[in-house]
């Protein structure tokens, strides 16, 4: 029954289309010169403007006809008159939908409400569509997702969560210029994926007859410009990983990256607390903020919670009394823990099940949890005194990482035994591991200065600083299960 209305209101505006057309009217004109947003036409009051916007509302009273008119500032009332307008019969042809050029005086009417008094007016796109009668938000999610557009047509508030996100990325990127970081590009097809454990995207270059991998991570690149000479750079990418959907994943995403030398990840902690802490107090106006009925709060410093002491603290053993992947299976399997573990094939691996299990979700934060163990970061330099950790941070949220920063490992040497152990992994059936990249290893050999590098998940933070439920809903086009 909806499907046949639809359809039958379509009809009817195809019918209203043909008469502006017999009438010698063009419905998609090429130009229409706009002088004034809406909510700078209502600031006007005895001038005239020239404002154009889609038309949201439509009433009529005798000679009268009123609308509302609505652009990204807002909306107001226009006043069409039939004793003074030539072609007042035209405003028949018109639907909620239309896009609408007006010229005319502002005014107020005897109600109180500011108007524009119409002297002219122009059609400037048909709308062959009607517009839903109620967006019904989060009970129409699915619709909401795949039908963007609509979404920010009815749904203002919806249009202020993109807003704020631009904001968020053009306040990073402000925060990192001033600190002396040069904004960079790096390849998103690469030759070999690397920069994280993570299963890349495949496509083929007809041209060069090879495949290529949609980028996992800027990491590699980064640093090969580190080697290069430069001292500070970032970039901000879209990155993509073949992996599942959930409220805090989408195989495409934004993050910021940057690389640091001559620095580490102690003061990166410190940097993440002043760029972040400024950043929510710009968009917030306050270092406090409400997620999903949560309390959380930006002012530093923040926690500094060790990886193997606070795991311990749930789990009730060292990790470190284990250097055996077999070993603490059969631990796990013997306290009666969870047995997804027999399909994990490496000590690493098994460490971010526990941590990602029984820790990470019970740290409310902003917090830092440091000092990784080795076996999870092929690519992060080991602490000095402790060599089974790793010189490493995340910072948390409500259970979610934010960033993910450490040393970076500078010795070629160390690295190419790392990845060694990685491809070791990968030949016995794990999935998500990092590849051994020749020309990184050479890049090292030329020798890269101390560095730490950092990782900020854009999507997220957006997710946080506007208090929406999932990804999904910062994302403007986020990826679906195609409609067959």
């Amino acid at each position: 029954m909806k499907k046949q209305r639809l359809a039958f209101l379509r009809q009817q505006r195809l019918g209203k289309l043909a008469q502006l057309e017999q009438a010698g009217i063009t419905p998609y004109p090429s130009k229409f010169i706009k002088k004034q947003n809406c909510a700078e036409a209502k600031d006007l009051l005895g001038h005239s403007v020239k404002t154009a916007g889609r038309i949201m509302a439509i009433r009529g009273h005798g000679g009268l006809i009123f609308m509302d008119l609505a652009d990204n500032s807002g909306k107001v009332q226009l006043w069409f008159q039939k004793k003074r307008l030539k072609n007042y019969q035209i405003l028949k042809l018109l639907d909620i939908g239309d896009f609408l050029g007006v010229e005319g005086k502002v005014i107020k009417t005897k109600a109180g409400e500011i108007t524009i008094d119409v002297k002219s007016f122009r059609l400037l796109s048909k709308a062959l569509r009607p517009l839903p009668s109620k967006w019904h938000g989060l009970k129409d999610i699915e619709s909401r997702y795949r039908r963007r557009y609509l979404d920010l047509i009815m749904n203002s508030a919806g249009r202020q969560v993109f807003i704020t996100r631009s904001r968020i990325l053009r306040l990073v990127r402000e925060f990192l210029d001033k600190h002396g970081f040069l904004e960079v590009e790096t390849p998103i097809l690469q030759p070999i994926y690397g920069g994280a454990a993570a299963q890349p995207f495949i496509t083929r270059h007809k041209a060069l007859a090879s495949d290529f991998y949609l980028r996992i991570s800027d990491e590699l690149y980064l640093k090969r410009l580190i080697v290069g000479g430069f001292e500070k750079v970032y970039e901000v990418s879209r990155d993509f990983r073949n992996e599942g959907i959930d409220k805090h994943h989408n195989p495409e995403f934004t993050q910021v990256e940057f690389y640091w030398a001559y620095t580490d990840y102690q003061r990166l902690m410190e940097f993440s607390e002043k760029l972040l802490g400024w950043l929510v107090k710009k968009i917030k106006g306050t270092t406090k903020i409400s997620y999903q009925g949560k309390e959380f709060d930006f002012r530093s410093p923040w926690p500094r919670l060790d990886f193997s002491q606070e795991l311990k603290k749930k789990i009730g053993f060292d990790i470190f009394d284990f250097d055996d992947a077999a070993k603490l299976k059969a631990y796990l399997r013997k306290r009666n823990m969870p047995l997804e573990w027999e399909k994990v094939e490496s000590l690493g691996k098994i460490y971010d099940k526990l941590y990602k299990k029984y820790l990470r979700p019970e740290v409310k934060g902003p917090a830092f949890v440091i000092d990784y163990p080795a076996a999870m970061i092929a690519l992060a330099k080991r602490k000095e005194g402790e060599p089974q950790k790793i010189a490493s941070f995340q910072l948390l949220l409500d259970g979610t990482e934010l960033i993910k920063a450490y040393n970076e490992l500078n010795d070629p040497l160390d690295q190419r035994c790392r990845w060694q152990e990685e491809e070791k992994m990968a030949r016995r059936g794990a999935k998500e591991t990092e590849r051994l990249d020749e020309d990184y290893l050479r890049a090292l050999e030329y020798a890269m200065p101390p560095t730490a590098g950092w990782g900020l998940g854009i999507d997220r933070l957006a997710m946080f600083l506007t208090d929406q439920p999932a990804l999904k809903d910062v994302i403007l086009f986020p990826t679906l299960r195609p409609r067959k």
